[in-house]
């Protein structure tokens, strides 16, 4: 029986004439909740939507699923629940890593926990309005978890490489695939984790960065794996969010098969491979910094090979897994296209043809609105 699966999307907010981003969400929010899917009494999560720290961005949800067509299906409804309800506010929703172009992007959301994120980390919170995609897997144990994390650690980077959507920044090409990652890296509880051998461990771990202020609370715990509050679930934080939503549940069956195969050799007893954090940091500034167009660090030769032939390890690794769920052969076809041209590519190709960022995020707001429109309008199935 494969683990059920769920995925967290945060959105951009756009004002299609001027392509900058709006402070909205509040505004969005009202809409939604007076007017839009807000108004049934029993909703599933894909007719929710929540704030997130500032308000140019919206955050989707998912409900768990055990079918990566069912999660394709529920994305889609998600992305249109937050589209409906932004357009009705005269605005687009754009699925993208970070801000392209400019606008408005300080105004915090109306959360006392958010104010005091900001109080307390200042800039690193200031210019921390990334959009990620979370992916949930199901575990059976927190103990279960924690060797799930310790074992996936040197192939998230390989995922940060294909879902990269983010290399233009403030209007500029930042040299990065996903210049994101390196946002969000800048967080003092971000980024990779070396093994922490045990609930223990990982316990420790966190109890640490609690009392050092490293993070304000156990939401902030941003490792790149985590086990999740208040879902018996591991939490995978790498990703950008994808414009294509195959893309997005491509990625969401590589992690559910990752997490199944690392569960797997832990219960046989088979020990987690030993690395140190400098190593899967240079993995993933790697993958960050060229995404899918150059070499990636190969977790089981730990030297640099060709992206495509790390992606086929990948794959080749959690195949049984894939093959069992029924995902094997779309995800190998979708990885095809992730591979030849992934978001980052994507977005690079739109400024060659217009010759501007502005024309970067018209790309980004078009292919965002064709991926919730309606069934028949969606270009490709998983």
């Amino acid at each position: 029986m494969a683990r059920k699966l769920g995925i967290e999307e945060e959105l951009l907010l756009l004002d299609p004439a001027t392509r900058e981003v709006v402070p909205a969400a509040p505004a969005v929010l009202k809409e939604f909740r007076e007017h839009g899917s807000g108004r049934r009494r029993a909703r599933a999560a894909t007719d929710e939507l929540d704030q997130e720290l500032f308000r140019h961005q919206l955050e989707t949800r998912t409900d768990p699923v055990l079918s990566t067509a069912d999660a394709l299906d529920q994305l889609v409804a998600a992305r249109r629940t937050a589209g409906e309800a932004a357009r009705a506010a005269g605005l687009a929703i754009g699925a993208c890593g970070i801000v392209p172009l400019g606008g408005d992007r300080s105004v915090v959301s109306p959360n006392d926990r958010y104010r005091d994120m900001v109080d307390t980390f200042g800039e690193i919170a200031r210019t921390g309005g990334t959009c990620g995609m979370h992916v949930h897997v199901d575990i059976d144990s927190d103990e279960e978890g924690v060797a799930v994390i310790d074992r996936i650690a040197p192939w998230l980077p390989v995922l940060v490489a294909l879902s990269a959507n983010s290399p233009y920044v403030d209007g500029r090409d930042s040299g990065y695939a996903s210049w994101r990652a390196q946002v969000w890296a800048r967080w003092p509880s971000a980024g990779p984790t070396e093994p922490f051998g045990s609930l223990e461990g990982y316990r420790e771990a966190c109890r640490t960065l609690l009392d050092t202020g490293a993070a304000r609370d156990p939401g902030m715990l941003y490792f790149d794996a985590r086990l999740s509050q208040g879902q018996p679930t591991v939490e995978v934080r790498v990703c950008d969010v994808s414009t294509d939503p195959v893309v997005a549940v491509t990625i969401a069956a590589l992690v559910r098969a990752l997490v199944e195969t690392a569960a797997g050799a832990w219960a046989r007893g088979e020990p987690a491979a030993r690395w140190r954090a400098e190593a899967l940091r240079a993995a993933h500034w790697r993958a960050s910094r060229f995404g899918m167009a150059d070499a990636l660090v190969h977790p089981l030769e730990r030297e640099l090979r060709p992206a495509t032939e790390v992606v086929a390890a990948l794959v080749a690794a959690v195949e049984p897994v894939l093959a069992g769920a029924g995902d094997l052969e779309r995800v190998s076809s979708a990885l095809g296209r992730v591979i030849s041209a992934n978001g980052a590519t994507r977005q690079r190709a739109a400024f060659e043809r217009t010759g501007h960022v502005r024309g970067v995020v018209d790309d980004l707001i078009a292919r965002t609105e064709a991926s919730w429109q309606t069934d028949d309008t969606r270009p490709v199935t998983l």
